[in-house]
């Protein structure tokens, strides 16, 4: 294809992709309720410990409400869209893949989107905790009136945080298979790989709130030496591939 043509599909898989987004948003925007009701259930647990109504979700402005509603079918709408812009991706690199990098690039995304859903699952674990122990910081006679926009993003980016370093295993087994580094190379730094597990985890978490942080912690650690084993597992059998390639001994 002439560079007029690549330009050509890699418009039309972009508008596949947009038309994906655009209908991902409006089913996102009809269940944004029940999306509201479930990440803003710490605000009622709070209000309800308290026995008063001062501490709510508060919109500010005229279009906050739908400001909000929009962010989350933009949100959620990507989500719900994976399917069809990833194909397109996939569709507009594979035909420059030869057999052995698709077979590698369809291993690591379905290893990867799996363990990306799985930490935002564990991210809306953890949600409700830190809101609740941020709460208890509030000094006697205020209130908690929580800005929606503000409220949404810690929630959002809590989520994708902890997502995306539930991927970063996965590279490792990449790099791996790149020949970048050994299984064994790995697993020597495992000692590195548990102070940035804590750190991160201590970091994405408050300081207080030790039981989400250790479960946060002991997951990416779980997952770094389940890369290495799986790395090392690799290094075993490219090690027994070429072992088998080499020429018989001539006879004495």
């Amino acid at each position: 294809m002439s560079l007029g043509q690549h330009l050509l599909e890699l418009r039309r898989r972009l508008v596949f992709a947009a038309i994906g987004l655009l209908i991902g948003m409006v089913v996102a925007f009809i269940i944004t309720d029940p999306i509201i009701h479930w990440i803003t259930e710490p605000i009622r647990i709070i209000a309800e410990k308290r026995g008063d109504d001062f501490s709510a979700l508060n919109f500010g402005a005229v279009t906050s409400a739908f400001d909000l509603r929009m962010r989350i079918a933009f949100s959620i709408g990507i989500f719900l869209s994976a399917p069809i812009w990833l194909w397109q991706i996939w569709a507009f690199i594979m035909p420059g893949l030869t057999r052995k990098e698709i077979r590698y690039t369809v291993g690591f995304v379905a290893a990867a989107v799996p363990l990306f859903f799985l930490g935002c699952y564990v991210g809306l674990l953890i949600v409700p905790h830190v809101i609740e122990l941020m709460w208890s910081f509030t000094p006697e006679g205020a209130v908690n009136f929580y800005a929606a926009a503000e409220y949404y993003d810690f929630v959002f980016k809590l989520m994708i945080v902890i997502g995306v370093s539930f991927i970063l295993p996965v590279f490792l087994v990449a790099l791996n298979i790149a020949g970048v580094i050994s299984g064994r190379g790995i697993l020597k730094g495992w000692r590195v790989a548990v102070l940035v597990a804590t750190a991160f985890a201590a970091l994405a978490t408050p300081a207080a709130d030790v039981v989400s942080m250790l479960m946060l912690a002991g997951i990416l650690v779980v997952l770094f030496f389940a890369a290495a084993g799986l790395s090392m597992l690799f290094d075993r059998r490219k090690a027994k591939r070429a072992i088998d390639l080499l020429p018989p001994e001539p006879a004495s």
